[in-house]
């Protein structure tokens, strides 16, 4: 800033410029913190023509933004996150993003209000919502609205900044003829509110900075506060939208810190008493304003998710006892052999060690062990001793029950160092390892953790784990000594191999349920490898005994956990994207994002060529400017004395400011990145080439130009012509209107502009038989290829019939066989089914070939066998009662941690030559952002 100024040279009442002041005039003395050559500003003095302009703009705008905003009538792109956010709000599901909570819950309101029931769940692209009877339209107003309220923003900013009416004009009209932001504005998406957002506050900064600039006689007046606390409620907007708004906070922060800097510099006007007002004025409504907003958006969305939910897994204990169904009574804090417990894991969102009566297909083929999410049966675990009590006569007490009745329980209390065995009252076998390699993390330092035995079995060595207390981690003195229900944090070492039982994000496969891998592991991380009790029992441990539960978080601490897990869920989302792109390819327009494709229609999201190069162009003219300038400063040239070139730094430096560190920061991130995250600079380019193109036809130093606004009309003018028709030329595009191939060869300009022209049909006329042909494809039966043309089974070896020794180190533990059938093996093969189910033939399925749509179904099943080697058929829900656990809901999508074994039937077959386009490479088939995860960008 330093003495700049920040407005249009004085108007006449015709509203030409009057020529510039004499130089006797420039060089009037300033003796306070005054910018020269500022006029006020105020947008709400404009005159009347100004709002007329403004409003035809945004009629206009809300006609390009709301134009078939019915269109597609099935899910797109991230409508996959946010129209299901919606669903799990209007339910109280609890769920985890990435993003804060504001828009997402204003999208809700709007589906709520229209009669959205929550009986939709968005889960893929592409997915019909007129069935069901979805209130799309109404959820996707919510951003449309955002969209339409970002064209008058824009007009005013560049208002507030001294630009005339037809140069404001022409930055209001790049909004709306800007197709990536018209795409982003007609869908469930979060990105239209957080630019309406960025530019709101851009406007109240702007303001506030022209009230700023006019010195002494404007401080602390309406208009000043009224601008401040706006910039304020601006940035709490905008960063309880996305993160992306710690960007905004960075420039008005900056800036404002230029400000204190000159006052701090005026002596004459500005005591240290007026500085500290300025400071806390600012201070109030920059920090504590957003900062109360953005807390106020978590209160409300706490409220809301108040049930348990797929998201719940990502959160503390403590913070998931605060959710409906998911608290639990107090419980006896002593912890003593022939406790029955349940166990959960530290780190990995605290899923329980659990057990079910299923056995390992490799390794031991002994009965696993997983970390299961949920509360069950099958997480007790009752801890014995490695040796049985003795009764009074001196003789050991025999049975699993023999602690129940024990004469001194405190005797009995587990302490740091105890060697116990954990036996699974389910299903009678303890807690085991051994040097064997577990089935998934096949690493030498990982040994397979199973269960052991059957009742009645005494055990082994193999089952001997001892305790040892992570002190540092435990709660109070005496948990820090024994075992404690909750507020003891320990570790288990295996007595024979030294190895410590860990779990780490890694999903066993199907066969497991998809649930979390436990391992014992030599060496691994303490985080890892660290376990607390949840729930004991015992009875000698009656109602009066000590009690305890989970410490109730409160507000800030549930708030402050939810900011750390979002923080490092959105570090994590670094997994390649079939459509991400890299920050420099951004401001040259390199590709875009394939949202949807249909019926030979596609929505793509891409920008308008020429709004986005001039948006870029101003930038660099600025860039080349700026060098110059400082140059010439350094060659003592005196151009800093000139009041417009002072006032073209300024300006347009604070903008491209804006346009930098909505820019540049990208460039430091290592995650998944679009192309919609640039458009909070992109807005700030536009602004920055329309201050430009207005000094140069309003403010130019050349009088002829200066002084003729005809110029600054036609160059106007011209620009919306020509970005009008680009507008037009790829709308189809935006609105997935129907279009031919040689209209779309024709202005794809670059081969990096991905979208696949060979989607279209021909002719326009040719459209009119879609409906038809697809109402003739729908009456043909629906196939599932579960895999290619039958296969001859692939038998194993019955794992009864095995007759190998037993491997070093392996105690034979007898497999679970249900009720005398034994498991002999298992087989792998594709079948062709109508959708009645029924099987189809070779022949019948080559018939079909290219009339319908192939889905794929995975399924696996289970075939088993009596003693005389019958197949017999069991029904999966014989399996479910047997007790196996659900899978696990991977709300983190896959794991690369996780080892994927690769079957001859997984190996990609050649691919079908491409039929008019209609069958597409997988890369360029739409995803939503951060696809099969909660955290989405």
């Amino acid at each position: 800033m330093a003495r700049s100024s920040s407005a249009k040279p004085p108007a006449t009442k015709g509203g030409a410029n009057t020529p510039p002041k004499s130089k006797n005039q420039n060089q009037k003395k300033i003796d306070d913190y005054t910018s020269e050559g500022v006029e006020d500003n105020d947008i709400f003095l404009l005159p009347i023509s100004d709002y007329q302009v403004m409003l035809v703009l945004t009629i206009l705008g809300a006609i390009v933004r709301l134009f078939r905003i019915y269109q597609p009538t099935s899910v797109v792109f991230d409508e996959v996150h946010f129209g299901g956010f919606a669903t799990k709000y209007i339910k109280g599901k609890f769920f985890m993003d990435v993003h804060p909570p504001l828009a997402k819950l204003l999208i809700t309101l709007f589906g709520w209000l229209a009669g959205f029931n929550g009986n939709f769940d968005f889960k893929e692209i592409g997915k019909d919502y007129l069935e069901p009877g979805v209130p799309y339209v109404a959820m996707r107003l919510f951003p449309a609205i955002c969209g339409i309220f970002l064209v008058p923003t824009v007009f005013l900013t560049l208002k507030a900044a001294g630009c005339r009416t037809a140069t404001s004009a022409l930055g209001a009209a790049f909004i709306i003829f800007e197709n990536g932001l018209l795409t982003q504005a007609r869908l469930i998406l979060l990105d239209a509110p957080l630019v309406a957002a960025t530019a709101f506050t851009a406007l109240a900064f702007t303001s506030f900075t022209n009230q700023h600039e006019q010195g002494p006689s404007k401080a602390f007046d309406a208009s000043w506060w009224f601008w401040l606390v706006m910039t304020g409620l601006g940035l709490g907007i905008t960063f309880s939208i996305k993160w992306v708004g710690l960007f905004t906070i960075a420039w008005v922060g900056f800036l404002t810190l230029v400000q204190l800097w000159v006052l701090l510099g005026d002596t004459k006007t500005v005591t240290m008493r007026i500085f500290a007002k300025h400071f806390l004025a600012r201070a109030f409504c920059l920090i504590i304003i957003p900062v109360t907003f953005y807390m106020a958006m978590f209160a409300i969305h706490f409220v809301c998710l108040k049930n348990p939910g797929d998201g719940d897994g990502f959160m503390s204990s403590e913070f998931q006892a605060t959710l409906n169904n998911k608290g639990m009574q107090d419980v006896p804090v002593d912890v003593a052999f022939g406790s029955r417990v349940t166990i959960r894991h530290v780190n990995t969102q605290g899923g329980y060690l659990h057990s079910h009566p299923l056995m390992y297909p490799t390794g031991s083929q002994q009965q696993q062990i997983t970390l299961y999410p949920h509360k069950d049966d099958n997480n007790v675990f009752m801890l014995e001793n490695q040796t049985q009590p003795l009764g009074m006569n001196g003789e050991p007490i025999n049975g699993t029950g023999a602690w129940d009745n024990a004469q001194n329980i405190t005797e009995n209390y587990i302490k740091d160092g105890d060697v116990l065995r954990l036996y699974h009252l389910a299903t009678h076998r303890r807690l085991h390892s051994h040097d064997v390699r577990p089935p998934v993390s096949e690493a030498d330092w990982q040994n397979e953790v199973s269960a052991y035995g059957y009742e009645g079995f005494e055990g082994d060595a193999n089952d001997m784990f001892r305790v040892e207390i992570v002190k540092k981690q435990s709660l109070g003195s005496v948990a820090k000594e024994r075992l404690r229900t909750i507020q003891t944090k320990f570790r288990l070492v295996h007595v024979m191999t030294g190895c410590v039982l860990f779990s780490h994000k890694v999903k066993l496969p199907e066969w497991a349920s998809e649930q979390q891998e436990v391992t014992c592991a030599k060496g691994g991380t303490l985080p890892n490898s660290v376990w607390y009790i949840e729930s004991n029992a015992h009875p000698q441990l009656t109602q009066d005994a000590e009690r305890v539960n989970y410490v109730n978080p409160g507000f800030f601490g549930k708030f402050w956990e939810l900011q750390k897990v979002m923080w490092r869920t959105n570090a994590g989302l670094v997994e390649s994207h079939a459509w991400d792109s890299r920050p420099e390819s951004w401001p040259i327009l390199r590709r875009g994002i394939n949202f949807w494709g249909k019926e030979h229609r596609q929505i793509y999201l891409m920008g308008n060529p020429i709004v986005w190069y001039t948006a870029s162009l101003a930038v660099v003219i600025y860039a080349a400017f700026k060098g110059v300038a400082v140059l010439r400063w350094q060659r003592s040239c005196n151009d800093y004395s000139n009041t417009t070139f002072k006032r073209f730094d300024y300006e347009i430096g604070s903008t491209v400011l804006g346009w930098a560190l909505h820019y540049f920061p990208f460039f430091l991130m290592q995650r998944q990145l679009f192309l919609h995250h640039y458009f909070p600079a992109l807005v700030f380019a536009i602004m920055a080439f329309c201050q430009i193109f207005d000094f140069a036809t309003a403010r130019s130093p050349i009088a002829a130009i200066r002084e003729n606004p005809i110029i600054n009309k036609a160059g106007v003018i011209a620009l919306l012509v020509v970005s009008a028709v680009a507008f037009a030329l790829y709308s189809p595009l935006a609105y997935g209107n129907a279009w031919t191939k040689t209209e779309c060869n024709r202005v794809k300009l670059f081969n990096t502009w991905d979208w696949d022209c060979n989607n279209f049909l021909e002719s326009y006329d040719a459209y009119s038989g879609v409906s038809a042909s697809k109402i003739a494809q729908t009456s043909q039966p629906a196939v599932d290829p579960k895999q290619p043309p039958v296969q001859p089974p692939v038998q194993q070896p019955a794992a009864g019939n095995q007759q190998e020794a037993p491997k070093a180190g392996i105690s034979g533990a007898p497999k679970f066989e249900p009720q005398g059938q034994k498991v002999i093996g298992r087989e792998e093969r594709v079948e062709y089914r109508d959708q009645d189910g029924n099987i189809l033939n070779e022949e019948q399925v080559k018939a079909l070939e290219g009339k319908v749509e192939f889905k794929t179904k995975y399924e696996t099943r289970t075939r088993v066998v009596d003693g005389n080697g019958n197949e017999v058929e069991m029904p999966i829900e014989e399996l479910a009662a047997a007790g196996v656990a659900p899978p696990h809901p991977d709300v983190q999508g896959s794991d690369q941690e996780t080892k994927k074994v690769v079957k001859d039937d997984d190996i990609p077959k050649e691919a079908s030559s491409s039929k008019d386009g209609e069958k597409e490479a997988e890369r360029s088939v739409p995803k939503p952002a951060s696809e099969g995860n909660e955290a989405t960008v």
